[in-house]
């Protein structure tokens, strides 16, 4: 007669009386511990993380337009946003010259006399020839890059004034809410040696 063995395998971590006093006794090993899965923790979401005011500071203006829906607080989206834009086009206001600008006589009301009026302009009148009249068109070449804000511009002297005497070559004359400021006729105002840096003093 065949010999039937059944093996009675129990809720898994469960165990009976019997195998309690087997274990007590040294005749079955410990019982191990139940199986227990380590706690279920998702993967990190860049997404859902908390935006700071860094996280903003690093968006693109395109790049806020899309962010609106994203953070659930819109206030805050909303403030630094516009504190965003604010800098950005104060950066390209600061920027927007940066060159010395040729003009002519037509377009001297336009570009001078109706510059915004938060915009400084400095005019020179000159002529091509004129060695004074290079010397300090290149002072201005060079202070027009390190004063972007400033607006730099240079205009033939005869087609600003009719008749404006050779004489008076180079002369500058310094604009700010459509009225004349300043104006240096000469290349004596600016010292000796006339340099980027003694013209700025002087300006």
């Amino acid at each position: 007669m065949a010999d039937y063995h059944f093996i009675y395998k129990d809720v898994e971590g469960a165990s009976t009386q019997w195998d309690d006093i087997q274990r007590k006794l040294g005749n079955l090993p410990p019982k191990p511990p139940p199986f227990k899965p380590d706690p279920f923790e998702p993967a990190p979401d860049s997404d859902s993380a908390p935006k700071d005011k860094s996280w903003i500071d690093e968006k693109t203006e395109e790049e806020l337009e899309d962010l609106e829906d994203d953070l659930d607080d819109d206030r805050f989206l909303e403030e630094y946003r516009k504190k965003r834009l604010a800098e950005m086009r104060e950066a390209v206001k600061i920027s927007k010259y940066g060159s010395v600008i040729p003009i002519s006589g037509s377009d001297f009301v336009r570009e001078v006399s109706q510059a915004p009026q938060d915009v400084w302009v400095v005019v020179i009148l000159y002529k091509e020839g004129f060695p004074e009249c290079g010397l300090l068109l290149r002072c201005l070449e060079e202070l027009a890059v390190k004063y972007p804000a400033t607006k730099f511009v240079k205009i033939i002297s005869t087609d600003c004034i009719p008749n404006y005497p050779d004489r008076n070559l180079p002369t500058l004359l310094v604009y700010n809410n459509g009225a004349v400021k300043a104006n240096y006729v000469g290349l004596h105002s600016f010292g000796r040696r006339c340099t980027p840096e003694g013209v700025a003093l002087v300006l």
